[in-house]
């Protein structure tokens, strides 16, 4: 029996773990904050979507990697994710669909081999780039450049939340696609900011 997906496409026979209700209900509950926020692009906000929260949960995790798997297509060859909250969604992503996946990393950390890139990623591939919350997109831009930068392919860029400021505007006019699971009007959020 199925459930309902909440992704863009149902791949195969598998069954998910969550409804969409669920997945917005589980989110919400362990991970909406209100307050006084500054957020990564240095806009204030009245709520904050506290990614750890609800990446640190191994239901809503495991649910979150078999919705990413969904945007996965027949030329994507590897999953990436940006340091550091993308690390556990392309981790998911990857053992959802088998496929192999790499972190990008904020700044080169100055030992060791000092990549940007963690795990292998060619000139050849097709990525499919996860993102937690998207706000402006400032940050899944600037993976998405150190991606291009290798002769590697960005197919699609997709969010968990779209906080709704900017992010899906900045990052088509970029040039790449991009889409969320969902929104912050999914999780009941009003414009509060």
């Amino acid at each position: 029996m199925y459930k309902q997906s909440i992704g863009t496409q149902v791949t195969g026979d598998r069954t998910r773990t969550m409804t969409r209700e669920e997945l917005i209900k589980r989110i919400k509950e362990t991970a909406y904050l209100e307050g006084d926020f500054i957020l990564r692009s240095g806009k204030r906000s009245k709520y904050y979507l506290d990614k750890y929260l609800f990446e640190t949960c191994p239901d809503i995790l495991k649910a979150l990697g078999e919705e990413l798997a969904g945007y996965i297509t027949n030329d994507v060859t590897l999953i990436a994710g940006a340091e550091l909250g993308g690390v556990a969604l392309a981790a998911a992503t990857a053992m959802e669909t088998g496929k192999n996946w790499v972190i990008i990393r904020n700044k080169k950390k100055g030992y060791g081999t000092d990549k940007m890139v963690e795990g292998v990623l060619k000139s050849s591939d097709v990525v499919l780039l996860v993102e937690d919350i998207a706000t402006t997109g400032g940050q899944v831009l600037e993976a998405a450049k150190v991606i291009t930068e290798t002769g590697a392919t960005v197919k699609k860029i997709v969010c968990v939340i779209d906080r709704k400021q900017g992010a899906e505007e900045n990052i088509t006019q970029a040039g790449y696609k991009f889409e969320s699971i969902l929104t912050k009007y999914d999780l009941g959020i009003k414009d509060v900011d």
